[in-house]
């Protein structure tokens, strides 16, 4: 006899757990695992749909904690007692949320009512750990929650009679999963019913035996729900997924560990709060919910734990990546260190000094803390260099004191006064200062005139995180590592220094993180976006002439770097580059996110940063477009071709310290930055980056990973890159990503290639393709006929072989992702091709998904295509799977004094490493652009073309002289051209009379 499988045998498991009647089956030595944890089974006739409560388990709880103050109720209340005060604790939940009435209770004619005890911090109250102890848990299932109808949801559970988390149950083996519990969520689950109403239930879980996710609010079908799974870094295609649990369910852990009593308490104590909710425009929102994810409460657990049972001192490093809440896991942690207590009843840390990296504090991380303040006076903010306000803090025993890596020495200073004290020290993810870093070597701006004057003001990329680790170092050289403070450091990136001084040695005797929440797992839970999977790269070409007959002497190295720095500022490849930006952000870009779309343009100084600006600018305004762009950098910049200074708040109209907020208004679309907002700018309308700077390493990471902020509205990223090559930025991400992305780049006819291969699978016709595109493009294309083409196709797919399957699924994602990524770079003229593209993309969400991780929709887009102009590269550079940082070589103590050659040397070999085999039209075009520069800047020239003073033809006879002349000029620019104009005579004149509609159409148009 076959046994039979139903959903019901998956509740029953976790229902029988959860009441004790089955033993656990996770690890032994999990320490979040509470056998002792005990709930009672509830039926749907035990709840009150009307107050949604179970009265019998809160009233209950009442008569065994409080007698005394029921009994004070009762003498104003009388027979009605329980009914009134049951109404009330209703009206109390709907008013305030059941989070605030669990933490602060109700009152009631002048009773007050506890309705939950929390684990006490110490063991002297007696009385409170037998309260404790009193507390109710209850589960139902199959719960009827409706008084307009019959229809259950498969669990919920309740402290006390309220009702906290619901959870929808499926099993694979009956055909469901956990997107089907998602779906019945947004589709059958009315957030009008108050069981489902925002504040109501805490959580609301979708559980399969493999995957378990959840969500703070319903909405409809906008309800957001975010993967609630352990994680598997030991998987290296699927960290995502739930380590197999060889004794049960794999997400046994949810009600084994998560939603055990003492965890539930836990988690309602120090985890749940409700926050101040913000809009884009950084407006009030409301309230909202936040539930920690799971890496975020098992980091927070597992730290508290071990410095628990460890004595001060210890050193903690955790490895989260980017984007995936460091705030609040900070915030959380810091409030919970400041309430532990040690085995002998006293504080574990006297004080909790979170250091931030900004010079003014990260507003984020301040709002965070803030608002998980219980008690106002908990927190106190120390900025600047306060040390008279930091000690005071400290001698008062502040909980929580937050400070700028700048106060940090004061507070060395102070933890060294204190020996019998003890602190634990929290370090926010150490990265470079928005307003540049502490310690900087700022080279002066000099003219660019002659070679040894074209050095201009770059700002090096000087990490806050090495002055941090270099003030701990020294620290804890004076102190020999201190007994009496613990450091807890957060960071997406660590470097070889922070994980020696933080880190903790393996079997292997390697340095690690305590706990990782890597940038693969992030991605691939879709909690932050993949920033490689669109990433497109750009060679410059360019050739340089000598213009004097001396062949001068130079130090090869330097000269070659100044020169690559004349030809980066100078305004022909400024501007060609704005045009590349504004061409695709206005055909490509902006109209993404619901058409909110934003980008950022990374620029390699002060400098450059002050002429893209510029540039834009004049380009926006002769091109109309509708959006605008600011700027971004420190200090007073002055451009040595125009002997004019200029700051960020001049160029942008308002104050330095508005930028990133007016950056958020819907018109200012663009932000050029140098050495600012690279690091810890978080803007979730960021879709993509211009990069025209070098970056490698952490600065790689930490500068792309600004785009990779989720936004509801929000699918991709895109970054165009003119600096780097795919391999560089490859490397630079492999020892925090822990795979490979980027492929060898792709020619675009692979299109026709794989097409071609889904072709012969022979389970669609051409007619089938046209069919579609042409009711697809139709004005009035219909839905339902679309499906109808489909739904054959997707049926005659299942008839394939397996292996063919498999492989027709795989070529098909191929095709529908170089797609989406080429037709962003290159414009297709293949109609046929975009008709396949469309078809090819519902022929993918129409096939059977079989097995395939959560959620279904998320692109695998692990591959990364990169297309350079003009030329493109080949090879693949192999990733390091294991991410082992190695310490860097040591540098001679005394270099070699650089070799001296001649001039024409240095640009021969200049012109042989970046130039390429130039055409007449390349050449053409460059000098025609020179010249345009020179004619419109010439004032009389300008003069001349005003149209209410002369006619076009006595302007043309004028032009002709500013021409020539003009021309001799530019005799050293392309003597090739110059001779060209000179002796063609039909040349010349097409040149001068294209030349001539050129400028008279700029000036007289008023766009010059």
């Amino acid at each position: 006899m076959v046994a039979k499988i139903t959903e019901a045998d998956f509740e029953e498991t976790i229902v029988k757990t959860l009441t004790g009647e089955l033993p656990p089956t996770l690890d032994e030595e999990n320490p979040f695992v509470n056998p002792g944890s005990r709930y009672r089974l509830r039926t749907s006739a035990d709840y009150d749909r009307d107050l949604c409560l179970i009265p019998a388990d809160l009233c209950g709880f009442i008569y065994a904690t409080q007698a005394k103050e029921w009994e004070k109720l009762k003498q104003q209340r009388g027979t009605e007692t329980r009914r009134e005060f049951l109404g009330r604790v209703k009206s109390e939940i709907e008013k305030r949320g059941t989070i605030d009435v669990l933490k602060k209770g109700v009152r009631d004619l002048g009773c007050t009512f506890h309705l939950a005890y929390f684990k006490p911090n110490s063991t002297l109250n007696e009385t409170h750990r037998n309260l404790y102890q009193q507390n109710v848990f209850s589960v139902v299932r199959q719960l009827h929650f409706s008084a307009r109808t019959e229809q259950s949801l498969d669990l919920a559970i309740f402290v006390n009679g309220i009702p906290i988390f619901t959870a929808e149950l499926k099993d694979p083996l009956t055909g469901q999963t956990v997107e089907h519990a998602i779906r019945q969520y947004r589709k059958d689950r009315d957030p009008r019913e108050p069981l489902f109403a925002h504040r109501r239930c805490l959580a609301h879980f979708a559980v399969d035996p493999n995957l378990a996710c959840m969500t703070t609010r319903l909405a409809g079908e906008k309800t957001a729900f975010l993967p609630f799974n352990r994680g598997d870094p030991t998987d290296p295609d699927h960290p995502e997924r739930n380590p197999n649990n060889r004794n049960g369910y794999d997400t046994a852990y949810l009600w084994e560990e998560v939603w055990n009593t003492e965890s539930v308490l836990d988690i309602l104590e120090h985890f749940i709060r409700e926050v101040e909710e913000r809009d884009e425009n950084g407006r009030k929102a409301g309230k909202k919910l936040l539930f920690p994810r799971y890496h975020q409460l098992d980091a927070v657990r597992r730290l508290v734990l071990h410095a628990r049972s460890s004595p001060t001192g210890e050193s903690y490093l955790v490895q989260h990546s980017a984007g995936s809440g460091k705030s609040n896991t900070i915030g959380w942690l810091a409030y919970y260190l400041a309430t532990l207590y040690d085995g002998e009843d006293r504080r574990l840390f006297d004080s909790i000094i979170v250091i931030t990296d900004r010079r003014v504090l990260d507003q984020q991380l301040q709002e965070t803390i803030r608002q998980f303040e219980q008690v106002k006076g908990v927190v106190s903010t120390i900025s600047g260099r306060k040390a008279k306000g930091l000690s005071e803090a400290l001698s008062e025993n502040k909980d929580i004191i937050v400070v700028t890596v700048q106060t940090f020495p004061h507070a060395i200073h102070e933890i060294a006064k204190r020996p019998g004290n003890r602190f634990a020290v929290i370090i926010d993810e150490a990265h470079s200062s928005q307003t540049g870093a502490s310690a900087r070597s700022v080279r002066e701006v000099l003219s660019p005139k002659t070679l040894e004057e074209a050095e201009y003001h770059e700002e090096p990329d000087t990490d806050d995180e090495d002055l941090v680790n270099s003030q701990i170092e020294q620290y804890l050289k004076a102190t020999q590592r201190p007994k009496n403070v613990s450091f807890f450091a957060f960071t997406a990136t660590p470097k070889q220094k922070t994980l020696e001084l933080f880190g903790r040695r393996n079997r292997m005797g390697e340095f690690e993180a305590f706990h990782l929440y890597s940038m693969h797992q992030a991605i691939a839970e879709n909690f932050i976006l993949d920033v490689l999977a669109n990433y497109t790269t750009f060679k410059v070409y360019f050739n340089l002439l000598k213009k004097i007959e001396d062949d001068p002497m130079y130090p090869r190295r330097k000269a070659t770097a100044l020169l690559r720095s004349y030809v980066d500022l100078h305004e022909h490849a400024i501007n060609k580059k704005c045009e590349i930006i504004l061409d695709h952000f206005s055909n490509e870009v902006m109209h993404r996110i619901g058409g909110q779309a934003k980008a950022m343009i990374v620029t390699r100084s002060r400098l450059h940063a002050v002429r893209y600006k510029r540039t834009l600018d004049r380009l926006i305004r002769e091109n109309h477009l509708p959006f605008k762009a600011l700027v971004a950098f420190s200090g007073e910049v002055l451009d040595p071709d125009l002997q004019e200074k200029f700051t960020e708040g001049g160029m942008n109209g308002f104050p330095d310290r508005q930028t990133a907020d007016e950056f958020k208004r819907p018109e200012n679309r663009l932000l050029v930055v140098a050495n600012k907002y690279q690091t810890g700018f978080d803007q979730p309308l960021l879709h993509t980056m211009y990069v025209d700077k070098k970056l490698s390493g952490v600065a790689a990471v930490q500068t792309l990973s600004r785009l990779n902020r989720i936004h509801p509205q929000k699918s991709d990223t895109m970054v165009l890159d003119f600096a780097n090559d795919a391999q560089e930025i490859e490397k630079s991400f492999a020892p925090y990503y822990e795979k490979t992305l980027l492929e060898e780049p792709t020619d675009p006819n692979r299109l026709y290639d794989l097409q071609y291969q889904l072709d012969q699978a022979a389970i669609y016709t051409a007619d089938d393709v046209e069919a579609f595109g042409n009711e697809y493009f139709a004005e009035k294309g219909r839905q339902e006929m679309l499906l109808t083409i489909i739904r054959p196709v997707a049926e005659n797919y299942t008839h394939l072989e397996k292996e063919d399957r498999e492989t027709f699924k795989k070529t098909l994602r191929q095709f529908v992702n170089l797609y989406a990524f080429l037709s962003q770079i290159i414009t297709f003229q293949d109609v046929a091709l975009e008709k396949y593209y469309q078809f090819a993309r519902y022929l993918q969400k129409a096939l059977p998904k079989g097995n395939e991780r959560l959620p279904v929709d998320v692109i695998e887009n692990i591959d990364m295509d990169s297309y350079r102009i003009q030329e493109t590269s080949s090879g693949r550079v192999m990733i390091n799977a294991d991410g082992t940082l190695k310490q860097p070589d040591e540098k001679p103590l005394h270099p070699l004094p650089e070799e001296k050659v001649p001039l024409s040397e240095i640009i021969q070999y200049i012109n042989e490493n970046f130039g390429t085999d130039f055409t007449n039209e390349d050449k053409i075009a460059y000098f025609a652009d020179d010249m345009e520069k020179r004619l419109i800047d010439n004032t009389t020239l300008r003069q001349t073309f005003n149209p209410e003073i002369n006619s076009r033809e006595n302007v043309r006879i004028a032009f002709n002289n500013f021409f020539e002349e003009t021309l001799v000029e530019m005799l050293s620019t392309n003597k090739e051209i110059f001779k060209k104009i000179n002796d063609d005579e039909g040349f010349a004149r097409l040149f001068k009379d294209y030349m001539f509609n050129r400028i008279y159409g700029q000036i007289v148009a008023g766009t010059g």
